[in-house]
C-alpha cells in the first residue's frame, strides 16, 4: 500500500514502525464502495496500522480488529485541506504522546468538533480549512467542559 508523505503520521510510542494512522477516503485508497468499513478493517489488520477512513461517519480500524466511529462533523468538511488539517492534528497529539490509537480517536472527533463550530459560526455552505483550524481551541473547550 503505497502512502503519500502527507497522510502517513509516525508515533513515537509506536511499538512496531507501520504502527501509524493513515488517514484516506475510499476512493483515494482504492476501497470498493459499499464495503468500504470491512476492507479498512482487513488492510489494517494485514499492514499493521491504524486506518482513519474519511466521510460521513469517519471510521477508524485498528490492527486489533476495534473499529470506531465518529460523530461529530458536517458536509461542509468536504473542503479542500481539510485532510490536511485532520493529518496535523493527528501529528500533534502524536508528538504529545498520545497512542496512535488515541490520536486517532480523539484527533477525528476534535476535527469533526472545530468544524461543526466553524458550521455554526460561518453555515457549512462556506467552510475552508482555516475555519476548521481556527475552531480547534474551542473544540478543545468545549471536551474539557464538565
Amino acid at each position: 500500500m503505497a502512502v503519500q508523505l502527507q497522510n502517513t503520521i509516525c508515533c513515537r510510542h509506536s511499538p512496531v514502525s507501520m504502527r501509524q494512522p493513515i488517514q484516506r477516503n475510499p476512493a483515494q485508497a482504492r476501497i470498493p464502495s459499499g464495503k468500504p468499513r470491512p476492507h479498512s478493517v482487513r488492510l489494517s489488520k494485514e499492514y499493521k496500522c491504524i486506518i482513519v477512513l474519511k466521510g460521513a461517519n469517519t471510521s477508524i480500524a485498528t490492527p486489533e480488529g476495534k473499529v470506531f466511529f465518529n460523530s461529530t462533523g458536517n458536509p461542509g468538511m468536504a473542503t479542500a485541506g481539510s485532510g490536511d488539517t485532520l493529518t496535523g492534528i493527528l501529528l500533534s497529539l502524536c508528538a504529545q504522546g498520545y497512542t496512535p490509537e488515541n490520536a486517532a480517536v480523539v484527533g477525528v472527533y476534535l476535527h469533526g468538533l472545530a468544524g461543526d463550530i466553524a458550521a455554526e459560526e460561518f453555515g457549512y455552505e462556506s467552510i475552508i480549512a482555516s475555519d476548521i483550524i481556527n475552531c480547534l481551541s474551542k473544540a478543545f473547550n468545549r471536551i474539557k467542559e464538565p
